[in-house]
């Protein structure tokens, strides 16, 4: 298996004993235990966000609930907490672990423990299971070459299927893609549309740029991420040409630039797909949205902050 992820961050020995809240309370991470009967464990019946701590501000908190609680309210799974008691949530995890920043945190929200393990929802009758882990987090200074894709056989998934947009614990089509991707050599899959489009990685959302230009997939098939989001805002504010479009991988493989999007890496270079170099090796458009995006954060925070 590779050594390199998306998600591969530096090695830091705090998260061996980090502080993980699990209903209600916060415990150490060998007691952070839910039910064999939880349904997020029996059937990946649940929703999750991610969330970066910047300066003691989840970055782009709002924008994270908003997802959450569309996701939630679309499978009938009642979070019982308001925005406010969710924040509070991760702000006393991130207080427990004396994080400030350099920290992500995944919070995670299933249908509860059930009464008979069978899929019923109506069987998760105690409420909602609620857990948030803080781990210490940098991204390896390794991800800055850039992931190897492989274009795989498994594919995003039709909106009445099981639509892509739901941030849900049930990621076996993804790990499909992920472990297809691995057989090929590379480090993550790249995964195309049901009508042979490029969509999105296995774990996050793609880019890539031909000619000063940015372009994405439409967005139908993939998680909308919030990073995604941001990327397009900045490119607009900045006069960067970006487009939500089709493309194959004809044109995914000529580019000059490619990179993924997402909470923990933000923007994540690409150095090849399907054993193709993604040109030359110079980011600069790559580089010019790093630097725009990093600004977003700091603007963010500093209103998050003003208005707390």
């Amino acid at each position: 298996m590779t050594d390199t992820t998306t998600h591969t961050a530096e090695a830091d020995d705090r998260n061996d004993h980090v502080m993980i809240y699990v209903d209600g309370k916060i415990v150490p991470k060998d007691q952070a235990v839910v039910s064999v009967y939880d349904s997020g464990f029996m059937l990946g019946d649940g929703m999750w966000e991610g969330m970066r701590l910047y300066d003691g501000e989840w970055a782009f908190f709002d924008a994270h609930m908003d997802r959450l609680h569309d996701s939630c309210k679309a499978v009938r799974l009642e979070i019982g907490k308001t925005r406010g008691e969710l924040r509070a949530i991760l702000d006393e995890t991130a207080a427990a672990n004396g994080m400030t920043g350099d920290a992500h945190c995944r919070l995670m929200i299933t249908r509860g423990r059930k009464a008979k393990p069978f899929q019923h929802p109506g069987l998760s009758k105690w409420g909602p299971t609620i857990v948030a882990i803080i781990e210490h987090s940098v991204p390896a200074k390794a991800l800055s070459k850039g992931l190897r894709l492989a274009s795989v056989p498994q594919v995003r998934g039709l909106p009445h299927s099981q639509d892509p947009k739901f941030n849900s614990h049930s990621k076996l089509n993804c790990i499909i893609a992920c472990l297809q991707a691995e057989e090929a050599g590379a480090d993550e899959a790249l995964m195309l549309d049901p009508h042979g489009f490029v969509n999105t990685t296995n774990a996050c959302n793609f880019f890539i740029v031909r000619k000063g230009e940015v372009w994405t997939s439409t967005g139908d098939y993939c998680m909308n991420g919030v990073t995604r989001a941001n990327v397009i805002k900045v490119c607009r504010e900045a006069g960067i040409p970006v487009f939500e479009k089709n493309f194959s991988l004809y044109e995914a493989y000529s580019a000059d630039e490619a990179f993924l999007t997402g909470t923990f890496g933000a923007q994540t270079p690409v150095a090849e797909i399907d054993g193709r170099s993604i040109g030359d090796g110079a980011r600069p458009v790559t580089e010019r949205i790093r630097a725009l995006y990093k600004d977003l954060v700091t603007r963010t925070v500093a209103e998050q902050k003003a208005a707390r």
